[in-house]
């Protein structure tokens, strides 16, 4: 009688844990900045490279905004195109720190109570230029307050990427030319 309770506790056990699922990772040799200031990191963002996966397969144009939800969350706001449907996507989400609001670990969530890493681990002095780092090596990001960034930012993100442990040469370059 005992056994025919194991299985549903099991199951009850596996959704519990998936429901209560912190995300928030970050690769081994990767590290979020410290003294991160959130309110410069709010605003639109251009998507300049990414390593794909399906979420976002196939789009161009892509642009992400953070804005300050009521309850101190950030709001996510991402926007691109997809040139093979020919139409715009939007997606929208939330995203909470994961230790203390000046370290740039965050995790995000666009699925309900599901979350997953979104690291700040290079961003220059003025906030114009972000390496964001997902919780493992399958995620990266460059983003730029505008739709292109300089040669030597770049440089300098792809060799920080390469130190984290990211194959930078699967790096989807973004389009931006359509207006949002």
């Amino acid at each position: 009688m005992k056994n025919r309770y194991i299985v549903p506790i099991l199951i009850g056990a596996g959704i519990g844990l998936a429901l209560c699922s912190c995300g928030g990772g970050i690769p081994k040799k990767a590290t979020a900045v410290t003294n991160f200031d959130s309110t410069k990191y709010l605003g639109k963002w251009y998507e300049i490279a990414r390593l794909d996966y399906k979420w976002e397969r196939d789009l161009d144009n892509v642009t992400a905004e953070y804005s300050l939800n009521e309850d101190k969350t950030i709001k996510v706001d991402n926007k691109g195109y997809n040139f093979k449907k020919g139409k715009r996507e939007q997606s929208i989400g939330k995203a909470k720190f994961v230790e203390k609001e000046n370290i740039g670990m965050l995790k995000v969530s666009f699925f309900g109570p599901f979350y997953s890493g979104y690291n700040v681990v290079l961003i220059d002095p003025d906030y114009k230029y972000a390496l964001v780092a997902g919780e493992s090596l399958k995620y990266m990001w460059i983003l730029s307050r505008e739709k292109t960034i300089p040669e030597s930012v770049k440089t300098d993100f792809l060799m920080k990427a390469r130190e984290i442990g990211y194959t930078t040469s699967d790096l989807v370059w973004v389009k931006h030319d359509k207006t949002n």
